[in-house]
């Protein structure tokens, strides 16, 4: 057995052992799955025990796994406990995804309002890129009780068309009109694990296959030239900034919403969080983004909670 265990380990085997679900605890951490599973041999391996009985159908502790998750929570709650008292001066660091989007707004928002506070802007997308930002922004697309939340903004979707395209002469475009274009909903700087999975419920019906052939590009410059190669429209958001030689044009019948909330750990008492999370309301209620257009469509499960 080794003399030392990682912290990190402990952390995603405890978030294992409450979900009893390797995927649900993956998206808890903000990692890959196949991340966790490694972590979860490697601790094993440390240890010189199995933790988890796994099958196709469950997951569950064995009897060490039993003995070793109480002590592995007072472990993590000192560590964080002592992280929280050293950090009360540090920046608090806010993944916004992309420098152009909603999120971004909200974090210029924040520094206008509290100039004394330090925010740091992180630009991840997915996975382990957003695992160490102290708030995150994407969907809540499976709420978890470790985790809060604040829903920002309902933001409809639009899509990018080339120029010269029958569809840019339009002033909307109606999903019927994307059926058979082979339209892209990986491209874009606002393209997160959240945005694949609501984009995969809003294709299906339509026989839309959102991962056949497009790779994940971001920028204007990257945007333009897959545009332009591909000649496909680009699902996106109505934020989407200009895109030289395309023409963005809004979704409707349905008009598709994609739901923007930021997400924390619920321990975390950062005293920056407050005025980000002020700033975010004001945003919303100015702009009236919690407000959804008559026959908006959303995805599961927001969809539920809006009914």
């Amino acid at each position: 057995m080794a003399d030392e265990l990682e912290l990190r380990l402990l952390r995603h085997f405890v978030t294992v052992a409450e979900e009893l679900h390797f995927r649900r605890a993956a998206e808890r951490l903000f990692i890959a799955q196949q991340a966790l599973s490694r972590d979860i041999r490697r601790l094993e391996d440390r240890v010189g025990t199995s933790l988890l009985r796994r099958s196709t159908r469950s997951v569950d502790l064995t009897d060490a796994g039993r003995r070793l998750l109480p002590r592995a929570r007072e472990i993590l709650a000192l560590h964080d406990l002592a992280l929280r008292e050293l950090r009360e001066d540090e920046p608090l660091v806010v993944d916004v995804v992309d420098p152009d989007l909603t999120p971004a707004r909200v974090l210029d928002a924040v520094r206008g309002r509290a100039p004394e506070q330090e925010y740091v802007a992180r630009f991840g997308r997915t996975g382990d890129a957003r695992a160490n930002a102290d708030v995150v922004f994407d969907r809540v697309s499976r709420p978890s009780p470790d985790v809060a939340s604040q829903l920002v903004r309902l933001e409809p979707l639009a899509v990018l068309v080339l120029e010269g395209d029958p569809l840019a002469d339009q002033d909307a475009v109606a999903f019927e009109d994307l059926r058979g274009t082979r339209v892209c909903s990986r491209a874009g700087g606002h393209v997160t694990d959240g945005w694949i999975d609501a984009t995969a419920q809003l294709l299906a019906p339509f026989g839309i296959d959102p991962a056949i052939g497009h790779p994940v590009v971001a920028g204007g410059e990257e945007l333009a030239q897959h545009l332009s190669l591909r000649g496909a429209p680009i699902l996106t958001l109505v934020s989407q900034p200009a895109v030289d030689g395309a023409v963005l044009l809004p979704v409707v019948d349905p008009i598709p919403i994609f739901p923007w909330a930021m997400t924390w750990r619920r321990d975390l008492d950062h005293p920056a969080l407050a005025d980000l999370r002020a700033a975010a309301a004001e945003l919303s209620a100015i702009n009236g983004w919690l407000e959804a257009p008559a026959g908006a469509w959303l995805p599961s499960p927001e969809s539920r909670s809006a009914g």
